[in-house]
């Protein structure tokens, strides 16, 4: 659907009215067990969430409209769609926990064979439908950053439906599920203390909690346990969804006067404490979701511009904007705090000495790519492990996959590799060769004494064994629930002994590390979404993309927008294939493939500036990207044409 938007407000209006179609489901949740329909929220202006619990775009989004879900609350709903990626998130007791987990207060559609997800057109994860009091849609968004876009189109459709009469006020049908009892509730990460207890990111009662080495035992707590932020003593310190967590070196951590750094998700921020007083202090993050500055946006569209890439970000962390950092790890070669920055699919370092911060790995484009640190891409990396040789390693959640970044004599990135791994939309069970194995969505990693690495291969329930000498992945335990950490355990004597944080158990466990691994073999998928019918030969690929009101494209170096398009597998593509400038393509499809996916990757390059004038010195850039994984059927009466929208598009 086209924009038309209007004058003066960032709106995002579609310019006909097509009727909202029926949701359709397996199910309700957050609605007290009563199953709704379209007709329900006649009278309401209606957002429906296209979202998948794994996709921290996604998560990113269910924050952006929590202000307006309250500013709001007696005119609009949102709707949340789950439409699952990854087969786990398909259990409908692992959806429940999650919608828990992350505080959704809105009703939530689990629908888990796309009905809704095809019938609304959605084609990636977030997806925002508008529907207006009479049924109609009047706005469909791809990815995140629409929330000032959506507050103008909420203030239009509450002038335009009050005068009409088709506005209803009043509470809307979220029922508040009963609250959990526990003390830990969804933790995340652990470290090991030397006196033998644990550390532990308690993130569903957004706290820090010291649990004792019978895992049972809390014996302090860090933060209020109120979602927030504040700096301050044990008792009045606030988080938000707190998740990795590294101790620093004793005699560093006298010098800075805090011990233990802490990965603040959802606030963005790096939080430092000291484990003697309790005080809470803030190291990095300004609290302001990351975007990339001009010369970052440039360098991630033109990716053969090596040069271009911008490591270092500045010595005033405080004023720098972070994104979800998932994971901390204290690196010794480097002398610097490595970060999982999962909200831009980066790695990080935080000098704690010079307050220098900068960027370690990483364009910040989603997906599966190694070579040097300025050309290599993550998808959601959560886990980080240090191995004897000072490497780093890392589970990169998005892609399936297990990472390492192998360091230089001076502690920089000489290059990324996978060890495990095959793209956005490739998952399993799988051991064996790793060039054939399957993880599903990990989350935590860990370096064991023989040299193999072990996985916490979170949507398998399983911890999954990696051996470099012989690239071979095999299973150390299976039947766990969300598994999203894992380490050696130190503290107990005799056999070695695994600790994993067990998330929807709301636990942490020990599980001896056996003589001999598992062999498993479930097999290898790809998410499963509708397939598209095209006729083979040439095929014309537009992908739209309009910047939002009070942006222009950055066309001072030449065209601002990329495409990089792949198939798998890949004799689907004969031409039209790789990376070039511009976001239309004429493809060539193989006669001779019956079907296959389309990998489609685009990009633009925005900044802060109106149309027609110059865009200003310091002015912040924004880099828009979307993934695309299209499955395909080859037909003689399929399309010859594919249009998409780019995320940021007001359509």
């Amino acid at each position: 659907m086209t924009a038309t938007p209007s004058t003066g407000t960032e709106s995002v209006r579609t310019s006909y009215k097509v009727r909202a179609s029926e949701l359709v489901g397996r199910n309700w949740l957050n609605t007290g067990g009563k199953q709704l329909a379209l007709e329900d929220f006649r009278g309401k202006i209606l957002i429906l969430d296209f979202w998948t619990f794994c996709c921290i775009n996604c998560l990113h989004v269910l924050d952006e409209l929590r202000p307006l879900e309250a500013k709001y609350s007696d005119v609009l709903v949102t709707v949340g769609v789950h439409s699952p990626k990854f087969e786990y998130e398909a259990d409908p007791v692992a959806l429940a926990a999650a919608v828990e987990r992350y505080e959704i207060e809105h009703p939530v559609l689990d629908d888990p064979e796309l009905v809704t997800w095809q019938a609304y057109a959605a084609r990636a994860w977030p997806t925002l439908v508008v529907v207006d009091p009479e049924g109609y849609i009047v706005a469909h968004l791809s990815g995140e950053g629409h929330a000032a876009g959506l507050e103008s189109l909420v203030e239009e459709l509450i002038a335009e439906h009050e005068a009409k009469g088709t506005l209803h006020r009043g509470t809307g049908p979220y029922v508040a599920p009963p609250a959990r009892e526990g003390d830990l509730r969804f933790p995340g990460k652990a470290v090991a203390l030397q006196n033998g207890n644990f550390l532990v990111g308690d993130s569903g009662h957004h706290r820090i909690v010291e649990l004792g080495n019978d895992l049972s035992t809390v014996v302090r707590t860090f933060g209020s346990g109120v979602k927030g932020f504040a700096d301050g003593d044990a008792e009045t310190a606030q988080f938000n969804e707190p998740q990795g967590l590294a101790l620093l070196p004793a005699e560093l951590a006298a010098t800075l006067g805090y011990h233990a750094v802490i990965a603040d998700t959802v606030n963005h921020r790096l939080r430092g404490l000291n484990l003697q007083t309790g005080n809470v202090t803030t190291l990095a993050g300004n609290g302001i979701q990351r975007l990339l500055d001009a010369d970052q946006a440039r360098a991630a569209v033109d990716e053969n511009n090596e040069e271009a890439w911008i490591s270092e970000l500045g010595s005033d962390p405080l004023g720098t904007s972070l994104s979800s950092p998932w994971d901390v790890l204290w690196s010794p070669k480097t002398g610097a705090v490595v970060i999982a920055m999962a909200g831009t699919h980066q790695i990080f370092a935080f000098n704690p000495v010079t307050f220098a911060l900068s960027v370690f790995a990483g364009t910040g484009l989603e997906g599966l790519a190694d070579g040097g640190p300025e050309a290599s891409w993550f998808a959601q990396p959560s886990g980080l492990a240090l191995d004897k040789e000072g490497n780093i390693w890392v589970a990169d959640s998005e892609t399936s996959a297990l990472r390492r970044l192998v360091l230089a004599d001076d502690g920089s990135v000489a290059t990324v590799e996978s060890a495990i791994g095959a793209g956005l939309f490739d998952f399993g069970f799988r051991d064996g060769a790793a060039a054939e194995a399957r993880l599903q969505h990990p989350l935590g990693v860990a370096a064991l004494p023989d040299g193999s690495i072990a996985v916490a291969d979170t949507y398998n329930g399983a911890v999954r064994r990696y051996d470099p000498a012989t690239a071979t992945v095999s299973t150390l335990a299976r039947g766990l629930n969300e598994p999203a950490d894992v380490q050696l355990d130190s503290s107990v004597d005799g056999e070695p002994v695994l600790l994993v944080v067990e998330t929807n158990n709301h636990q942490l466990v020990r599980l001896p590390l056996p003589a001999e691994a598992l062999l498993v073999d479930e097999g290898a998928s790809q998410t499963q979404r509708p397939k598209t019918k095209v006729a083979a030969g040439e095929h014309a690929l537009t992908v739209r993309f309009s910047a939002p009101t009070g942006q222009k494209l950055d066309d001072r170096w030449g065209d601002p927008t990329q495409l990089k398009i792949s198939s798998s597998p890949e004799e689907l593509l004969l031409s039209g294939g790789g990376t070039s400038t511009g976001l239309t393509r004429t493809l060539e499809l193989n006669p001779d493939i019956a079907e296959g996916v389309l990998h489609i990757t685009a990009r633009a390059a925005a900044c802060d500036g109106e149309p027609g004038g110059e865009i200003p010195m310091h002015a912040a850039c924004h880099l828009y990207q979307q993934d695309w994984g299209i499955p395909v059927l080859v037909d003689a009466e399929g399309e010859t044409e594919l249009v998409l929208d780019l995320r940021g598009m007001d359509n």
